[in-house]
């Protein structure tokens, strides 16, 4: 049955403030979050698309796109750019420079662009070809100054998250252990989340950050205020998860992981049934304590199921607004189209929230979201991820009240990945996925 969206008052559906103390160090380190403007969109987003004459990129009057990166491009470090280019996260790095960590989702098979010298693990003798590159920028005109590996050795590093001490989480969607797919010839365990300095100037040492969970990771989103790391996992049964690190900013000094439940006993959000979790409703949170946190039979989901863990659809991008975040489930909903939800961590006292901010119902709305980030203006930024014989992916507006619109088309037969604002909050970076580009969007935010 087809539902319709509620209008839903602004107070409830607000993103970013300037104005908020609490999360000053954010917005310092150069991490995606941008002070409020005036609202350049309508309920109706842009306008219309226009046709790109190149075939790239579709976009509203007013609208520009520029290539800086692209695969097989000459990097300063000998190697070429690899593909499959997937989360992404930008940095002001000092001296009117600002850098993009770039994940690249590789398995074991793929061309790594040159013979890797170090990473985590490796087949055949040869290094693994998944893990990131970093651009340096002038932060000014754009120019790409340098592009060189930053991490190796690991296998599909999905998306991520940056955090307010200027580094990349990059994070393995591959839970994989040697002999099984994707594992065949490995010598490690993978699943893992890495961290990577965004002044990184050459590779860094690849070691995981095994408290943090070995599972099929997507994304990672940390408040500033508390220094917890928030965790989606890509599964149809997935869990949001939360690691408490024993000393913020220093997650490899170990921590604790707990899974998303609800007071109220719910234990399924993906609506896929029944109606359960009711748009605009907020649901009192807590959470619970795993164990076996390097899971060596990727069961953790399944194991926090058992304890009450909220089942979310393919939990995919995650990010920071105003206090609060916003994270996708790329197939939840009755229609199964995607769902996107609002978590309000609870500050002097008061429980944390959970909110279903928003559910398609029609794939003219909203198809399968993936990476999300927020706009100067407040609106969500959503990369779509469908999969159909001829592949459509937008770039999705979503307003503060709800209301989804095109933002963007990707012409080419791939996905745009790794949206993220610069600073300045003047351009939007994004990926299209294979063969990898990184675009420089600029327009009237």
């Amino acid at each position: 049955m087809t539902r319709s969206l509620p209008s839903l008052p602004q107070s409830r559906r607000r993103f970013l403030g300037a104005t908020s103390s609490a999360f000053a160090a954010l917005v310092a380190s150069g991490c995606s979050v941008s002070p409020r403007i005036a609202n350049a969109s309508t309920p109706s987003g842009y306008g219309p698309l226009r046709p790109d004459p190149a075939g790239l990129l579709d976009l509203p009057e007013g609208f520009s796109y520029r290539v800086i990166s692209s695969l097989g491009d000459a990097m300063n470090d000998g190697f070429t750019v690899p593909n499959k280019a997937d989360g992404m996260g930008c940095f002001d790095i000092g001296g009117g420079k600002i850098a993009l960590v770039r994940n690249h989702e590789l398995i074991t098979t793929d061309e790594a662009g040159g013979a890797i010298p170090a990473g985590f693990d490796s087949r055949e003798g040869k290094v693994l070809p998944g893990g990131t590159t970093t651009l340096v920028l002038d932060a000014d005109t754009l120019a790409v100054e340098r592009q060189y590996r930053s991490l190796a050795g690991t296998i599909r590093n999905c998306s991520g998250g940056v955090t307010p001490w200027g580094s990349w989480l990059t994070c393995e969607e591959a839970p994989v252990r040697p002999g099984q797919r994707y594992g065949e010839g490995i010598g490690k365990d993978h699943g893992w989340v890495f961290e990577v300095p965004a002044a990184a100037n050459t590779l860094v040492n690849p070691e995981p950050l095994r408290a943090m969970g070995r599972f099929n990771h997507e994304a990672a989103a940390v408040d500033p205020a508390t220094g917890i790391v928030y965790e989606t996992e890509d599964r149809d049964d997935s869990m949001l998860y939360r690691f408490i690190p024993n000393v913020p900013g220093q997650l490899a000094r170990g921590g604790r992981l707990q899974a998303l439940a609800l007071v109220d006993g719910l234990q399924d959000s993906r609506n896929w049934d029944a109606l359960s979790m009711r748009l605009a409703k907020r649901y009192e949170a807590r959470w619970i304590d795993l164990d076996d946190v390097e899971s060596p039979e990727d069961d953790l989901r399944q194991r926090a199921a058992a304890k009450g863990g909220l089942k979310i659809a393919r939990g995919e991008g995650i990010h920071l607004g105003d206090g609060d975040f916003y994270f996708c489930a790329t197939s939840g909903g009755a229609a199964k189209l995607g769902q996107i939800f609002r978590l309000v961590p609870g500050r002097d006292g008061a429980p944390d929230t959970l909110e279903l901010f928003f559910e398609s119902t029609d794939p003219e709305q909203f198809n399968y979201g993936d990476n999300l980030t927020v706009a100067p203006n407040g609106d969500l930024i959503v990369c779509e991820d469908q999969y159909t014989e001829t592949v459509s992916n937008h770039l999705r507006g979503i307003t503060p009240q709800g209301q989804a619109y095109p933002l963007a088309l990707l012409r080419l037969q791939t996905e745009p990945a790794g949206a993220c604002f610069s600073p300045d909050g003047r351009t939007l970076f994004v990926n299209a996925y294979s063969p990898a580009r990184t675009l420089a969007i600029t327009g009237p935010w």
